[in-house]
């Protein structure tokens, strides 16, 4: 084919162009990665990532292989993209610790002694498998995956993979966790073990029994103080202590994630501007996609902002996502896997909404301020639950007030829940609302609610009288034991409000479907209460301003 003349020229001035720009796509094995799951690729990768900054920016490609690598490090302006057979490996240290991940840093901030207020696990970020602080425009993309393998959960050098605690099951009689996991598969060395338990605990119990020494990794990602970042489509299985942990990072996108872990999924710390949307997170140890405002960073930082949407979270045994069976032969009845606000809250949540989430096998919703934070204009919409083995819905404001002096119990305001289906939900507690004395859980609407229980509740259980939180304790439903009521306890609420509302059991249960202490201004409007023969709807105690409209079987009333 003949080209036109100013066609010919334009090409060919094109072309002189392209020939004088420099690469803009760095591939690892050119930087001598072998990605034999053998080799040890931390050098290659990272000279691979200086390569691209140094050029002003770039994409550092993953061809398909399985990259063995301790610390990776992230740089300004560059992107990495794990290409479709790709897995980054975190290798596993040597058993005295020489050769291994990067040390965790020193904390900082203007208070001293953060490692008093907050566990090892959010207070460090260089000891991860990828890690990135002060950095600007950041991008981990494409199919490839993430392998935790040689990370360390916060108890020991790594971490079990599920078939070697199957096999060790199998095999011995050690001494095993009430989840099913072994405490200690991988130990650290007798004088890191020496040197953890010389140094004091502050007035919170830290440092604790999850600090690490130098060389043991226990995060995949960690970002601190980064803004404009995108994180997409890649998977992370056996993510450690955290799958992704990211503390003061603003302008965060979180999109088509796929996460198998042993414990954090995708926690968010002190954030501000994020977006979590089409992501499957399952975590059957511990959290699944969970908001934070910490004491990390050693100041007040809120996190506002976010929006997780479109989003599953589960609590299926450790691998049986990925591999689609999705089981529970060790977590029989579901793991933790939920979406949860706190409990780590000094700085509070703002602004913040959830929207078109699946939970299944796993705990409930949890929305916690218990660390002197503001948590307020919250909205929460279009959920369904299935197989959840405590609260479906738990909103707690307490007084636990981890963190330095001046500080005293937080406000929970302007929260709206609406559109949520519930199936199979565990008989020990109904939905759970709890403030402390005088500072109430205040302008609630719980609206367009459909939850099935189990049932069974016994007259036992209705006389129960429900225990304080003991301020310090970590604030978990299952904290205060199996409830009185069986569809809603509430406790130290103000301006709460409960509209098309369906409760069911599937076995009689014997307890009163409400109980309310310390409540001012409550209304149950279209709320359908099933109850057993004798046994009353309500059970209100030091409760002000009480109505019931347009509720099935109940006469429409006030009690001022």
């Amino acid at each position: 084919m003949r080209y036109p003349a100013f066609l010919l020229l334009v090409l060919t001035t094109a072309s002189a162009v392209l020939a004088q720009t420099p690469a803009r796509v760095f591939d690892v094995r050119a930087h001598g990665a072998k990605g034999d799951g053998a080799t040890l690729d931390t050098t290659a990768i990272n000279a691979a990532i200086d390569a691209a900054a140094a050029n002003g920016g770039g994409t550092v490609f993953f061809p398909a292989g399985n990259y063995l690598s301790f610390s990776i490090h992230l740089k300004s302006h560059v992107a990495l993209y794990l290409d479709m057979g790709a897995t980054i490996v975190a290798a596993e240290p040597s058993e005295d610790l020489t050769v291994g991940y990067d040390a965790p840093e020193p904390t900082t901030g203007p208070v001293p002694n953060v490692d008093y207020y907050e566990d090892f696990g959010h207070s460090h970020w260089h000891n991860s498998l990828i890690w990135g602080e002060d950095l600007t425009d950041i991008a981990i993309t494409g199919p490839g995956r993430i392998f935790g393998r040689g990370l360390s959960k916060g108890g020991g050098r790594r971490d079990a993979l599920p078939e070697e605690r199957a096999a060790r099951r199998e095999t011995t009689s050690a001494v095993v966790a009430s989840d099913g996991n072994y405490r200690v598969a991988f130990p650290l060395p007798k004088a890191a073990l020496d040197a953890i338990a010389a140094h004091p605990p502050g007035p919170f119990g830290y440092p604790g029994r999850d600090t690490l020494p130098a060389g043991v990794g226990n995060k995949a990602i960690a970002l601190k103080n980064c803004r404009n970042v995108i994180f997409r489509d890649f998977t992370i299985y056996h993510g450690g202590h955290f799958a992704i942990l990211a503390t003061g990072v603003q302008n965060w996108t979180c999109d088509g994630l796929k996460i198998d872990t042993n414990r954090d999924g995708i926690d968010f710390d002190c954030c501000q501007n994020v977006r979590v949307s089409n992501c499957t997170v399952n975590s059957p140890y511990d959290d699944g996609i969970c908001p934070k405002a910490s004491f990390g960073l050693g100041r007040i930082m809120p996190t506002e902002n976010i929006t997780i949407t479109n989003c599953q979270v589960s609590g299926f045994d450790e691998g049986t996502l990925l591999d689609g069976t999705r089981q529970k032969q060790v977590m029989q009845n579901g793991g933790t896997g939920r979406i949860k606000l706190g409990t780590e809250a000094n700085g509070g949540f703002r602004n913040l909404t959830i929207t078109n989430c699946v939970f299944e096998a796993c705990r409930g919703l949890a929305l916690e301020e218990v660390d002197g934070g503001l948590m307020e204009d919250i909205t929460i919409s279009n959920l369904t639950m299935r197989d959840i083995n405590n609260a479906p819905i738990y909103i707690r404001l307490g007084e636990r007030l981890r963190g330095p002096a001046p500080i005293a119990v937080g406000t929970a305001r302007r929260i709206k829940i609406d559109n949520v289906v519930a199936h199979n939900v565990a008989a020990q507690s109904g939905i759970l609302i709890v403030g402390e004395p005088g500072h109430p859980v205040e302008d609630v609407t719980l609206s367009n609610i459909f939850i099935d229980f189990v049932g069974g509740g016994t007259k036992e259980q209705a006389a129960v009288e429900v225990p304080k939180y003991e301020p310090a304790r970590y604030p978990e439903p299952g904290r205060l034991g199996t409830m009185p009521s069986w569809g809603l306890f509430a406790r130290h609420v103000k301006n709460f409000t409960m509209t098309n509302i369906e409760l069911r059991y599937a076995k009689e249960d014997l307890r009163p479907p409400v109980q309310m202490e310390d409540a001012t201004n409550v209304l149950f409007d279209n709320v359908t209460l099933p109850h057993a023969e004798g046994v009353s709807v309500f059970t209100l105690k030091e409760v002000h301003g009480f109505t019931t409209r347009d509720c099935a079987g109940l006469e429409n009333k006030r009690i001022d």
